[in-house]
């Protein structure tokens, strides 16, 4: 391996591989196909940029996102190899061709779908062509978090060129995904090299999403470098990049499908550039871009899987340097989640189940995150890692199994019809008009929740949710679902992981007063009302009571003949004071 030394010092200025890439190299210049997986940032373009300057013809790379052979191209040009792009956002295409027909190319990107037409297998036959390079390679997998049906197009391609040797490459892949890959491409079990999947420089951190605006502002306080932030929907990217850049005073800017391209391609652009700056963008964004000094990552709502978490988080601290990654989740999240794996295709369904349970029990866990996430993988790693929110801060534990069972109860018996404030007034025993209209307050259930179990009514929902074990109606009601009669009958625990300690302690020493479970959402109403107060030149008081709010934050009214219901908010007031409240009330 000297000669690849050699040419790794003098094209990229180091002196020795790092990780597996000298096996990867090796078995590329030995002729053998291969499917490498490699943690972001471990340097996976790199077993395909040196053989290709090596080799005697062109190395033909797959890519999926035209950003992301640009981003390619710039630092492989910028090391002297020769390289072009022939995509639908090049003028360049004739050129393109013409210099891979003279011999003049070490690479050539391109993207499936044009890999996989029959005028591109022309031409690659028209020259020597040494090596397919397939990046993203789980895309090729119907069991991949980024599924592209062209990829499995490839094989017929690669199939016409015999002596070529394959190279795929990835580092989000668990064993179903790497078994199809291999199967997809035409690879040999024995071409399977696996470097690890463990980011060391990356703490994890998954908290509860109480008020996502100041989570991520206090996030953004902490991290002053480059930060992505995930949103789930266009809108939320939009939302939350204007009232970040409000309240934080730095520049963060959205990107997003449906954002004009010049648009997109200068906020992209921006971001690349920019030694602070935070981008606000639906998950697409980042995938493959070379930007290695991301500092955070923050997920605003769950992601689709642990792989594409672990992609997603990978993109911070590239470098090698601290990084930090954050989800932020509610129970709605996988509510909306379970009701988008029965949309696809059937024969998908129970793998997407499968993968949504991985990652709630992530969400959940009160052990090792980093343990959690490499066991997915398929790695053994130590039970702890001392850089993720469970293992500096260790959380409490607390068998919810009985509340739980209270709490399954009480929906049951209610009808399986009714939102979460609702059954937590039966649980309490706060029989309301509408309660006693339906005899609800006669119920078994009625009032077996005491003062003391009551705190953890909310987290034992959360949990049940989140695992699947309550599922949300067309209305918006709970209703029993996966292990609810286990749990019921006793044979299913549910374990609850407490906030750490330290965290336990400081809420405990704001308990009491009018906020004695330190809700946030009830002092973000607090903060309206004494705006509305001063604009109206009244005592906070006058506009609401402390009670009102405090039932406001507790049943979290979707509209506003939901917050008419409350005690003290009456005609007048939901007429003045309703949609203010109310969209305070859906930040959280």
């Amino acid at each position: 391996m000297q000669p690849a030394l050699d040419m790794l010092h003098a094209t990229f200025g180091f002196s020795a591989f790092r990780g597996r890439q000298e096996e990867v190299v090796g078995r590329v210049l030995a002729g053998q196909s291969t499917l490498a997986v490699m943690p972001t940032g471990a340097g996976k373009s790199l077993t395909y940029q040196l053989p290709s300057v090596m080799l005697p013809g062109t190395c033909v790379v797959i890519s999926p996102l035209i950003a992301l052979m640009h981003d390619q191209l710039r630092s492989a040009e910028a090391n002297g190899i020769r390289a072009a792009t022939l995509t639908s956002a090049d003028a360049n295409r004739e050129e393109t061709i013409d210099r891979f027909r003279a011999g003049e190319l070490d690479l050539l990107y391109a993207a499936p779908e044009r890999a996989s037409q029959g005028h591109f297998r022309e031409l690659l036959a028209s020259a020597p062509v040494c090596l397919f390079a397939i990046d993203e390679a789980h895309c090729v997998s119907e069991w991949g978090h980024d599924f592209r049906p062209d990829y499995r197009l490839l094989r017929p391609l690669m199939d016409s060129f015999p002596d070529v040797p394959r190279l795929a490459l990835t580092a989000t892949a668990d064993a179903q995904t790497r078994a199809d890959i291999l199967t997809q491409l035409g690879i040999g079990e024995d071409g399977l090299i696996i470097a690890g999947f463990d980011r060391p420089n990356i703490k994890y951190a998954i908290r509860h999403r109480e008020n996502a605006l100041k989570q991520l502002r206090d996030l953004m306080g902490e991290q002053s470098g480059p930060g992505i932030i995930y949103a789930p929907t266009r809108r939320k990217v939009e939302e939350l990049a204007e009232k970040l850049s409000e309240v934080t005073g730095r520049r963060v800017l959205p990107y997003h499908a449906g954002l004009a391209p010049e648009e997109r391609a200068a906020n992209q652009a921006a971001f690349v550039a920019s030694e602070d700056m935070v981008i606000v963008a639906t998950v697409a964004f980042g995938m493959g871009i070379d930007k290695p000094d991301v500092r955070f990552v923050a997920h605003a709502g769950v992601p689709k899987s642990i792989e594409a978490y672990y992609q997603e988080t990978g993109r911070a601290g590239r470098d090698g340097d601290d990084a930090v990654a954050v989800m932020l989740w509610a129970a709605a999240d996988f509510a909306l989640a379970r009701k988008r794996v029965e949309e696809v295709e059937e024969h998908r369904r129970s793998g997407e189940r499968t993968r949504l349970q991985a990652l709630s029990a992530l969400v959940e866990t009160a052990g090792c995150r980093r343990a959690l996430l490499l066991r997915h993988f398929g790695e053994d790693p130590p039970a702890n890692c001392g850089n993720c929110d469970n293992c500096l801060d260790a959380p409490g534990v607390a068998d919810g199994t009985t509340t739980a069972q209270k709490l399954l109860s009480a929906v049951y018996r209610t009808g399986q019809s009714f939102g979460y404030g609702y059954i937590e007034k039966v649980l309490l025993g706060q029989a309301d008009e509408r309660i006693q209209q339906r005899g609800h307050d006669q119920l078994t259930v009625f009032g077996i929740v005491d003062s003391e179990e009551a705190p953890l009514l909310r987290q034992v929902s959360r949990a049940l949710q989140a695992r699947g074990s309550l599922a949300t109606t067309e209305h918006g009601g709970l209703m029993l679902a996966g292990d609810a009669r286990e749990i019921l009958k006793g044979d299913v625990p549910v374990m609850l992981a407490l906030a750490p300690k330290s965290e336990r302690k400081r809420r405990k020493e704001r308990a009491g007063g009018v906020n004695p479970l330190g809700d946030p959402l009830f002092e973000a109403l607090r903060a309206l009302r004494r705006e509305l107060a001063t604009e109206a030149g009244v005592p906070p008081y006058v506009v609401f009571h402390d009670a009102v709010l405090r039932d406001m934050a507790a049943s979290r009214p979707a509209n506003s003949d939901q917050l008419g219901t409350i005690n003290g908010v009456g005609a007048r007031k939901l007429e003045a004071y309703g949609d203010a409240f109310l969209a305070v009330i859906r930040e959280y």
